[in-house]
């Protein structure tokens, strides 16, 4: 080998190894907190509030409603509805503060929730998740939705559609899965695509609106 074709070669090496940090770069890690603009983020006082806690304030709501619009309410019902503000009192819970922020916080969540981030569309990405099949085969599975949480769509409400993301798979490139538990990473490319899909479930089916697809090169178990 001469002496000019081995500097070449050389050169060529170092000029690699520098696009090789610029190429893994166009690959965007994202969380589900990406999907979501921040210009619709807002503090919701609601989503730290456990399950009985919110039952309670719904509980509350509902009795004070049907006083304000003048129904009879039972003493048992009036007793219960004391008890239940004094165990809120006792707890922190201001009442009348989140009550009278309820409709408000139920519009900016339905804004929130159909809000997509523009500048994904087209960026070249890698996410984790959960799959929920739509087409499979012997537990080969083509297409699916990505979801943030086991169970999701299942024991749960769906998230909001820009929690939600519609995996594609590349021809022949179908990935085998025998448990909706395990969580994967998925790499593709993101577009935002306002859809409806309808999601097969053992007692029956649901639709599924979705704000983004995935079209997906890589799916893999989930590795920290």
């Amino acid at each position: 080998m001469t002496n000019r074709l081995l500097k070449l070669l050389v050169l060529m090496v170092f000029s690699l190894s520098l696009l090789a940090p610029v190429f893994a770069s166009t690959v965007r890690e994202l969380t589900w907190d990406d999907l979501i603009p921040s210009s619709v983020k807002f503090d919701d006082p609601f989503a730290a509030l456990d399950r009985e806690t919110l039952e309670y304030l719904g509980f509350v709501a509902r009795v004070r409603n049907m006083i304000a619009s003048g129904i009879e309410i039972s003493p048992e019902t009036m007793q219960e509805l004391a008890e239940i503000e004094a165990i809120l009192t006792r707890d922190g819970i201001d009442i009348d503060g989140l009550l009278a922020r309820r409709g408000k916080i139920r519009e900016l969540r339905k804004k929130r929730a159909g809000a997509v981030v523009t500048n994904l569309d087209g960026a070249s990405v890698k996410m984790p998740g959960y799959v929920l099949p739509l087409e499979y085969s012997d537990h080969k599975i083509t297409e699916f939705l990505l979801v943030p949480w086991v169970g999701a769509c299942i024991h749960t409400p769906p998230p909001p559609p820009n929690q939600i993301v519609h995996v594609v798979l590349d021809k022949g490139n179908a990935f085998e899965s025998r448990s909706r538990y395990e969580p994967v990473w998925v790499a593709g490319e993101m577009m935002t695509q306002n859809t409806t899909k309808n999601l097969f479930l053992k007692d029956g089916s649901n639709d599924i609106n979705v704000n983004y697809k995935l079209q997906a090169t890589l799916v893999e178990k989930y590795r920290m």
